[in-house]
């Protein structure tokens, strides 16, 4: 009787460690995507400014602001 509890008791951890396994490597993957939308964000936030920038420079030049 005791092999087999011995036996449970050790495919019971085996699965709770597989399962923390995946859900570690879900949370990781998880954190990479938000990690890689942020940074896309980010370019384009840069991107807009740039191009705002660049428009307001042309309008003075247009103007005579200079």
């Amino acid at each position: 009787m005791g092999f087999l509890d011995d036996a449970k008791e050790v495919a019971e951890t085996a699965g709770r460690k597989a399962g923390d396994a995946w859900e570690d490597t879900a949370d990781r993957i998880g954190d990479k995507v938000d990690e890689m939308k942020a940074d896309a964000n980010l370019k384009k936030a840069e991107a807009e400014k740039d191009s705002v920038e660049q428009r307001n420079e042309l309008k003075e030049k247009l103007r005579g602001d200079e």
